[in-house]
């Protein structure tokens, strides 16, 4: 097994007399090694950081890169469960979060939103937090003078 840590691909589960058979194939996948992937292995938000990261150069040539990214796509994405709707928010609250500060799109990624207007009630309610102090501390001053 190379070093190289392309991840795992994830087939849809099957159902086969009332059970549910879920296949996970191992490509290049270092089990219990810091990847530089955050939380568990098989979570939306690794999936879509595989999908992000992936470069040309975790691929032999441009077909095997193109299926890569289908398939890295289709994990983050999940077509077979998503609606169209779902998908196209994800993909909106994707771009959403890149064009906020570092600092706060870390930060609302740890809550884990699930659309664009959860993550924009968490950055209101954050506001709300940070003005409730800034507005105590005005109000003191003005009393305490």
């Amino acid at each position: 097994m190379s070093g190289k840590a392309a991840g795992l691909a994830y087939h849809a589960p099957e159902e086969q007399e009332g059970l549910i058979i879920v296949k996970v194939e191992e490509e290049n996948y270092v089990w219990g090694r810091d990847l530089g992937l955050q939380g568990d292995p098989c979570s939306p938000e690794t999936f879509r950081q595989r999908f992000r990261r992936f470069g040309c150069s975790d691929s032999e040539g441009p077909r095997e890169a193109l299926s890569r990214l289908r398939e890295l796509c289709h994990q983050w994405l999940r077509p077979e469960v998503n609606s169209k709707e779902q998908i196209l928010e994800l993909l909106v609250l994707e771009q959403f979060l890149s064009i906020l500060p570092e600092e706060l799109q870390a930060w609302v990624r740890e809550h884990q939103p699930e659309n664009g207007e959860e993550a924009v009630t968490l950055l209101e309610e954050l506001e709300k937090e940070l003005d409730e102090p800034r507005k105590q501390i005005a109000s003191w001053r003005l009393t305490k003078y």
